[in-house]
């Protein structure tokens, strides 16, 4: 099998070293890629979000499955080009990817569907927003419409943030979801589905503020770990039955099937699972730590949901160990990263059999692998507890260097300390 991976970050490389784990796959290209994937397989310099190029390089390879990593080019209609040349996707069309780029969308699937979610307005305008959130009162969530790679989101106990930001998506053409704070953990559980069938991945937990404590802006994901020792039984299995295949029947009724990666963004609450959000693709950072423990082809499978003949009930085989990821970010992430900056210990730090790394920002100048962006790379680390994965994760980091890299040193802490509870009623 000969695979195309679209995509430039730290998911794709994780997506493509568990394809280099399956026998079947032969071949595997990149598009864009970077740096270290560079170092693992072909890459292509083309814009992923174009769909003329897009099919252009699965023709010219010969490719037997594309595999689409972010969600603008699931938005730009990649996929659905790619499918009318009869490529196998694995990747929502653009109409089922909606799910992603509109939370009032996404609202209204799940209203449609019963799936339980937060009470949410939605608002176009300064009344609007502001009748909203004297509604819910503090802490006041304000999320825009659209995609905003995870960044688009404000939580706050204060109501001029609150508003400033709902006011500065107005400004920029969009609109904004309010809703009601949901108390309890987070969790991500990744989804494979074919259209019908619904294969649920191991639930993953990321920390999406820049500083230690959640404290500071969102980003697009500052690390994560998985399992989650601390969910209760049978909570996998209860996200399926309310949630994921609610939301893959609703999408399938209206005519726009679902095929592809369905990323629950959940609350576990003092009420219940609540849906946060839905996202059309794997999320990054958990995408590292989850598929670093599939032992089963990865290949195999998002072929079989790309073709719709996904096996019902299909029983997936897990490394029993624990993975965490810490991802170190350049200087001035989430606002203006500083890019261009020699990153140094690379070697040092995936020295161990157990700890690999994961590129995302970054690019080859010169022979040397330099910062490209934001979220530059992220240390990835199996332990045979989560405590001891942490601290070879954290051992791997403190190895590297570049001027203004920047990370948080309490990932999986609360876990390892036991200190995450699900709130009663």
């Amino acid at each position: 099998m000969k695979v195309l991976v679209l995509g430039p970050g730290g998911r794709e490389h994780a997506i493509i070293r568990a394809l280099l784990r399956d026998s079947a796959v032969t071949e595997i290209h990149s598009a864009p890629g970077n740096a270290g994937i560079a170092a693992d397989v072909p890459v292509h310099a083309i814009d992923a979000n174009d769909p003329r190029a897009a099919v252009a390089l699965a023709t010219d390879l010969a490719v037997d499955l594309v595999v689409i990593g972010p969600e603008a080019p699931l938005v730009a209609g990649v996929s659905d080009a790619l499918r009318e040349q009869g490529f196998p996707v694995f990747g929502p069309s653009k109409a089922a990817a909606l799910l992603e780029g509109s939370k009032a969308f996404a609202k209204e699937v799940m209203a449609s569907a019963g799936v339980p979610t937060a009470m949410a307005h939605i608002a176009t305008n300064r009344a609007e927003a502001e009748s909203a959130l004297t509604s819910f009162g503090a802490p006041y969530v304000v999320k825009d419409d659209g995609l905003a790679a995870g960044k688009g989101v404000v939580v706050t106990d204060d109501y001029d943030t609150a508003l400033a930001h709902a006011e500065s998506c107005f400004a920029a053409g969009g609109g904004v979801v309010i809703e009601e704070f949901l108390d309890g953990p987070e969790v991500s559980l990744f989804v494979i589905s074919d259209g019908a069938t619904c294969l649920p991945l191991s639930p993953a937990q990321d920390f999406k503020r820049i500083f230690d404590g959640d404290r500071g802006p969102n980003t697009g994901g500052m690390g994560a770990y998985t399992p989650l020792p601390w969910l209760p039984e049978g909570f996998v299995e209860d996200v399926i039955e309310r949630v994921a295949q609610p939301t893959v029947d609703e999408m399938a009724r209206r005519g726009t099937p679902f095929v592809g990666l369905l990323y629950c963004g959940l609350a576990a609450t003092s009420r219940g699972i609540r849906v946060i959000e839905f996202n059309a693709r794997f999320g990054d950072p958990e995408t590292q730590v989850v598929l670093a423990r599939l032992r089963t082809p990865l290949g195999a499978l998002l072929l079989a949901a790309a073709k719709g003949e996904l096996p019902a009930d299909f029983a997936l085989d897990w490394d029993p160990r624990s993975a965490v990821d810490v991802v170190i970010a350049s200087q001035n992430y989430p606002d203006t990263p500083r890019k261009g900056d020699p990153i140094s210990g690379l070697a040092r730090a995936a020295a161990p059999e157990n700890v690999h790394i994961d590129h995302a920002g970054t690019a080859s100048v010169n022979g040397e692998t330099v910062t490209a962006g934001g979220r530059v790379l992220a240390v990835v680390a199996l332990g045979e507890t989560l405590d001891q994965a942490r601290q070879a994760a954290y051992a791997g980091v403190q190895e590297i260097s570049w001027e203004g890299a920047q990370y948080r040193t309490d990932i999986a802490l609360a876990a390892v300390k036991n200190r995450i509870t699900i709130p009663t009623p």
